[in-house]
């Protein structure tokens, strides 16, 4: 067999050129650059922003997509990696709506209000909020906020996000806090929303009144105290252990398990309390655990939600055992205004000193934590504004199973939050950075006047836009203090990003189409958009949920600033670039499951776009055809067979929003299937300076990969595609990303079954060459030495190319 040489470049070029018009190409301009410059996306995105590339692809398609994005909170230095990866991933969603024809809503907010930046302002100025003048200390947190907004706001962009940046909103706006207040006032008048005093959760080192959902459960160190408890003739006793013995003066009752065989006969009876001059009555009840402790419990106001619901089966009084600050109050005499653990050490101290304290045991007990300042929950009788939500928990648990959840497991996060509810949500909270609950007392009266709505409120420095109390027509009022929880004002994102009941300039329609977000706050901010949607609009207010896992660092372990292994993402993308931040992002992270954030996968994936890179620039020494050539070769339609198979399975996991599907399968075939072997095995073909349909099967085919890579890999890497693109196709479209995603065309699916037929033939070629060692050189073969072999009988169809691409000579 002949063997033809490979044509040298400058060869190659000038036969390009004198063929163009008789083999219908259609110029391709080269690439020059030997490798890709990260640097080069921040001109890509001026030359977007410039250009108005995003404002020009949102109005392009003909259905809508909204996206209910989330607002990110600016509480400080640095912005976690892993949300970054989750925004970058979002993007995604976007950028592949668009690409599917959908006219796409991708707003971005920020989300300022509440307890993270009165935390972050405080350090940073080192001044406590109650201490600082309130009109000081909210100017103090908007200079903070403003700042750390900034910042956000510039990661956001360099990682490449095509949102919607010139109408960014905040969630302290005026406009945003007058639909809080406004939902409040209509909420209030359809009796939805009412005071009440009541045991409530009060995190101490906030001051604040928090939700059921903004705790969390860990197990805390704790010591277990056994405390002797006497009868009154003090013939008999019983001894009670707590991990509560600070709370001794609140106690109002013992309590034991019916079927405990050892209080039998001290049910009924009284008991002393110890330290206290005081007795309590013993009962029966279920709830004891007899295994815990010694099985006697004492009953106080308030240890824990157990206590709660004895006080309220028992008919016992209540005792206010400590402050919104977490110190003891009056009633427990001389160890009052103690914080809870100078209490705790100062009781067990004098238990100890007058004989009550039999032992103490070290043990780990399952505490309630404050989901922000991990401190000890305390329970506080409080008079708070409550939501209603007990009466709706029914109908939300079968409105869940309309919403499709990506993955469908993190369904299960909903429905065991709606199984757990138990109280109304408290609203009120005693902070001062948030959304002010619009309420005039009136001072004869005490009755509560609200204002018409339409207009952000400040009741605790304006008066009132009313002269007379509606209750009983007095004029003297005093405005209300506090603020809402912050999901009061997040919940309404939905509403706000579609203009929900404004009678101009909607151009989106509610409900939004897809709610993507972190599944740490599924039990908050996606439940309370639901309940408050639903309450509002009767409607939810999206169809579909997107739940993303956690970045964890290398070991698994979550990310803290207090273990020090918190990961910068700035100076990452600034080292790699956004495309290979992103590209790990997607390539790493299952959706829903958690994933691991590590500088070296991430520089692993800018190795993948020099790969690509690489590929590209080989491609673009070949001008495109203007049209598909009348027959293609067998290796072409191989390929063409397998870039079905990669369209096909892209599109369904953009379809699912599972961008870990994509990104690895791009890979897998660019790397490992197009470049491996087809390129190889097609190079000769290419180089011919002929006008063949042999060399046109192989340029087509080279540039139909080519674009359908580019286009199937844009929403995931947007910069350096747009560069590849716009060099190599722009007379195609301006813009990769004004490209739809391709489409499955003709059926080579059968070339399929020769796949691994191929590579395991390419790979024994290739290892045989390095393992033979040539008698006239005394080394390996060179893989573009000749080798004698002979071509398998079910490999025949590819025999020339095989041959050529090995440089194989017949055996025998």
């Amino acid at each position: 067999m002949h063997f033809r040489p490979l044509f040298q470049k400058t060869s190659i070029m000038f036969n390009n050129r004198i063929l163009r018009d008789t083999l219908r190409l259609n110029r391709t301009h080269r690439i020059e650059e030997k490798r890709w410059n990260s640097a080069n996306e921040v001109k890509i995105r001026q030359k977007w922003d410039s250009a108005s590339i995003e404002n020009t692809i949102i109005t392009r398609g003909q259905v809508p997509f909204v996206i209910d994005t989330p607002p990110p909170y600016p509480s400080g230095r640095p912005w976690h990696i892993g949300a970054a990866a989750h925004y970058a991933q979002i993007d995604m969603i976007a950028r592949s709506a668009r690409m599917s024809g959908f006219n796409v809503l991708f707003p971005i907010g920020i989300d300022r209000n509440g307890l993270p930046i009165e935390i972050y302002t405080e350090k940073k100025y080192k001044i406590r909020m109650r201490k600082t003048d309130r009109r000081k200390f909210l100017e103090l947190c908007k200079s903070a906020l403003d700042e750390l907004e900034q910042e956000m706001i510039e990661i956001m962009k360099s990682i490449g996000l095509s949102a919607d940046f010139r109408n960014y909103y905040r969630t302290d706006s005026n406009k945003f806090r007058a639909l809080t207040q406004s939902t409040f006032i209509d909420l209030w008048n359809r009796e939805m929303i009412y005071i009440a005093n009541r045991p409530n959760n009060l995190c101490p080192d906030c001051g604040t009144t928090i939700a059921d959902a903004e705790i969390v459960y860990e197990e805390v160190p704790t010591k277990l105290v056994y405390m002797n408890f006497r009868t009154k003739d003090e013939t008999k006793g019983i001894v009670v252990a707590s991990t509560r013995p600070e709370l001794l003066f609140a106690c109002q009752a013992v309590i034991v398990n019916p079927n405990d065989d050892r209080y039998t006969e001290i049910i009924g009876k009284r008991v002393s309390i110890p330290l206290f001059d005081k007795q309590v009555p013993v009962y029966a009840h279920h709830s004891a655990r007899p295994e815990f402790g010694t099985g006697a419990v004492m009953v106080c106001s308030y240890g824990d939600q157990n206590d709660v619901s004895l006080f309220r089966e028992l008919g016992l009084k209540e005792i206010v055992a400590t402050d919104i600050y977490g110190r003891t109050t009056a009633e427990a005499g001389h160890y009052a205004s103690l914080s809870i653990q100078e209490a705790r050490a100062r009781v067990i101290s004098d238990l100890k000193t007058n004989g009550f304290l039999q032992k103490t045991e070290d043990i780990m007990h399952r505490t309630p934590l404050c989901e922000r300042s991990k401190t000890p929950v305390e329970i506080v009788p409080l008079q708070d504004y409550y939501l209603k939500q007990i009466d709706y928990v029914p109908q939300l648990k079968q409105l869940a199973a309309h919403i499709r959840f990506y993955p469908d497991i993190h369904r299960q996060i909903l429905m065991n939050w709606l199984d757990s509810i138990a109280t109304d949500w408290p609203i009120s909270r005693r902070r001062y950075y948030g959304t002010e609950i619009p309420i005039w007392y009136c001072v004869n009266c005490n009755y509560p006047n609200l204002p018409p709505p339409g207009k952000y409120y400040r009741p605790w420095e304006e008066d009132p836009p009313f002269d007379k109390c509606t209750s009983c027509g007095a004029g003297k009022f005093v405005g209300e203090d506090r603020t809402f929880d912050t999901w009061m004002d997040s919940s309404l994102t939905p509403i706000y990003i579609s203009k929900y009941g404004e009678s101009e300039g909607i151009s989106h329609p509610y409900p939004s189409s897809i709610r993507p977000q972190a599944k740490d706050i599924v039990r908050t901010w996606l439940y309370y958009s639901m309940l408050r949607c639903i309450q509002l609009t009767g409607k939810l207010p999206w169809s579909k949920a997107w739940i993303m896992g956690f970045g964890v660092d290398e070991r698994g372990e979550k990310m803290s600033k207090s273990r020090g292994n918190v990961m910068d993402p700035s100076p990452i993308i600034n080292t790699y670039g956004a495309d290979a931040f992103r590209f790990w992002s997607a390539s790493e992270c299952n959706l829903g499951y958690d994933f691991r954030c590590s500088e070296q996968k991430i520089s692993i994936a800018k190795n993948f776009l020099s790969k690509l890179w690489n590929v590209a620039r080989f491609i673009s020494t070949f001008d495109n055809l203007t049209e598909k050539p009348t027959a293609l070769a067998p290796s072409d339609m191989w390929l063409l067979g397998e870039l079905q198979k990669l369209v096909e399975e892209c599109k369904k996991g953009y379809s699912d929003f599972n961008f870990f599907i994509p990104s690895n399968a791009i890979r897998e075939f660019t790397w490992n299937v197009f470049a491996a072997h087809y390129i190889e095995m097609v190079k000769w073909r290419a180089y011919l300076d002929d006008s063949s349909q042999s060399r046109l099967s192989a340029i087509y085919t080279l540039h139909e990969s080519m674009t359908t890579i580019l286009t199937l890999l844009a929403p995931i890497c947007p910069y350096i595609t747009e560069e590849i693109w716009t060099i190599m196709y722009s007379n195609v479209n301006e813009s990769i990303h004004f490209c739809k995603l391709p489409e499955v065309e003709g059926d080579y699916a059968k070339y399929s079954k020769y796949t691994q037929l191929i590579i395991n033939f390419n790979s024994m070629v290739w290892n045989r060459k390095k393992s033979y060692v040539s008698p006239e050189t005394g080394k390996p073969l060179s893989l573009k030495d000749p080798i004698e072999l002979a071509i398998p009988e079910n490999l025949l169809l590819f025999e020339e190319d095989l041959m050529m691409m090995h440089n194989i000579r017949r055996s025998g």
